[in-house]
């Protein structure tokens, strides 16, 4: 696997970002949904880019997927 950064300005963004890492790993939206303990329909309104979904369940999906999202100062 290639550690790759991704700049994320949008939900839409962020969602693809995390479906394309979940087929990455070959899991199923519902492996991903029992990991982290959510409903599978959460898990797919997050990568359809669903801006309402608690920034709880980004984290706990993010980190499910071995995946970090680190905040710095433009400039």
């Amino acid at each position: 696997m290639i550690a790759t950064a991704a700049r994320i300005q949008s939900p839409e963004q962020l969602g693809r970002a995390i479906r394309a890492r979940r087929r990455e790993l070959h899991l199923t939206q519902q492996t991903v949904a029992d990991l982290t303990g959510v409903n599978r329909v959460v898990v797919g309104q997050l990568e359809h880019g669903k801006s309402t979904v608690q920034l709880r369940i980004v984290l706990l999906v993010v980190q499910v997927l071995g995946m970090d999202i680190e905040l710095r100062a433009r400039g």
